[in-house]
């Protein structure tokens, strides 16, 4: 069978996404080559700006558009989802690709540890804001991005915050291993609640993007990231297939983690790979979704139906 690339992707005449953190990076390839397949994108960035700059390098940027989105600031992705709702009636994709890496600590401006903040709880609510323009798609698909570091992080729920012995990687392994749940829980809910929304998480592997350079703590860090990206790291377009193949392979089982299928998944095709262990622990779902609606006040309501 021949490595899937983006020039499978189906034509998506019709079809309308969110690409978090699409101004670079590979939120700005999987904005482009989903517009190049038809699909109308909005690039949802915090720097408008550079999303403009990002939009003009679309072969025809004509359907698409940039929308302000500060994941930092729960008050942004409220306004974000208000926009939206009143422009369009339907989201068929939701891909939620901004983040932050290796971050020394600072706080959202709601008091989040940045990494949880931004990675997880900005994106938590923002995809529950979005819950009804989703669900008035009659296939609509969630695509949340995780990391290999998910597998060094544990959710500490006596320290969400990270506010004694705070550590970059493991703040941020923290935060990409709550995506992953975030992925796996959402999908449960929508099956019990009878919807047709699919979630899936997908990772990158080891790309050359300019996250490696945008927020690590330490000077020797972002040396070392510079020698791996110029020795080991994948291109961004290779990194950004497996968020591409989770929001556009027909027949994908919701709930997928996909990500490269080369040696340690670092680099290579898509293909659906396995998290670590601890990932698939109902029980920290369950708590670490209740949490996440108590922090941002964003409670999940599937239309019609309980997903308690």
């Amino acid at each position: 069978m021949a490595a899937w690339t983006a020039a499978d992707i189906p034509d998506l005449s019709g079809h309308t996404a969110v690409v978090t953190g699409a101004n670079s990076g590979l939120g700005l390839v999987a904005a482009r080559e989903l517009a190049r397949h038809g699909c109308a994108v909005v690039l949802a960035v915090r720097n408008t700006d550079k999303g403009s700059e990002g939009l003009a390098t679309f072969d025809d940027p004509s359907a698409s558009r940039v929308q302000e989105l500060d994941l930092a600031d729960l008050a942004s992705v409220r306004s974000f989802a208000q926009r939206l709702g009143a422009e369009q009636d339907r989201l068929d994709l939701l891909i939620n690709n901004a983040g932050i890496m290796a971050a020394p600590r600072r706080l959202t401006a709601d008091g989040f540890e940045s990494h949880l903040g931004i990675n997880h709880l900005g994106h938590f609510a923002l995809t529950g804001l979005l819950l009804e323009l989703l669900s008035a798609a009659p296939a609509p698909r969630v695509v949340t991005l995780s990391s290999g570091m998910h597998r060094v992080g544990t959710i500490k729920f006596d320290d969400l915050h990270r506010e004694h012995g705070y550590n970059n990687w493991l703040a941020y392994g923290q935060a990409k291993l709550a995506n992953l749940m975030f992925c796996f829980e959402l999908q449960r809910r929508a099956t019990a609640a009878g919807s047709p929304l699919l979630s899936y998480a997908a990772h990158p592997g080891y790309a050359a993007t300019n996250l490696q350079f945008a927020a690590p703590a330490h000077d020797y860090e972002k040396w070392l990231m510079n020698i791996g990206n110029k020795i080991f790291a994948q291109r961004a377009e290779m990194g950004a297939l497996p968020e591409l193949y989770a929001a556009t392979v027909d027949g994908l089982p919701g709930g997928s983690y996909i990500g490269p299928d080369g040696r340690f998944e670092q680099g290579g095709y898509p293909k659906v790979v396995t998290g670590a262990s601890r990932a698939y622990d109902q029980t920290v779902w369950r708590r670490l979704w209740d949490e996440s609606e108590r922090l941002t006040g964003v409670h999940y309501e599937f239309p019609g139906v309980s997903t308690t």
